[in-house]
């Protein structure tokens, strides 16, 4: 199975799920089976590492994002994955606008497929520690719902 997660800049929101996804992966011994990425759907970030604030939380709880490196996303990400979660509704319609009628991947908001109280990530970038602790809550939430998912499906 192959899971990608996408944000606008690929710096904050969709890297932390790419981490924390691929650790909950490691620790029940698939990550082996599923292949765990991440894209923005815009440019400005490509080639650099994840925001500063983004790493710095992810580090308190133990996630590692050092490797990560900023990517675009293109069409042919929805033929490469099996699953594409947006953070929010507007990269989600930036990639439904981008969809090719050949589309095989399955495409959502992240939030919403797990319905949790909130169906957006919410950007952290313009604000302060605090939002990047609450984007964290949320995506360890979600990841563990994609987890049973992909145990169901595996």
């Amino acid at each position: 199975m192959r899971v990608l997660f996408v944000c606008l800049g690929n710096i904050c929101r969709s890297p932390t799920a790419e981490g924390v996804f691929r650790q909950r992966l490691q620790k029940v011994g698939l990550d082996a089976h599923v292949l765990v990425d991440s894209a923005g759907t815009g440019d400005w970030h490509v080639g650099k590492a994840p925001d500063r604030r983004t790493t710095l939380a992810a580090q308190q709880r133990n996630y590692d994002l050092s490797t990560l490196r900023a990517r675009q996303f293109a069409v042919e990400d929805f033929s490469r994955f099996d699953l594409i979660l947006a953070m929010d509704h507007s990269n989600l319609r930036n990639l439904q606008a981008l969809r090719p009628d050949t589309a095989t991947a399955e495409l959502d908001l992240f939030l919403r497929r797990y319905q949790l109280e909130l169906d957006e990530v919410p950007d952290p970038y313009y604000g302060g520690a605090d939002g990047f602790e609450q984007v964290l809550d949320l995506i360890e939430q979600a990841s563990d719902a994609l987890l049973a998912e992909v145990r169901g499906r595996l």
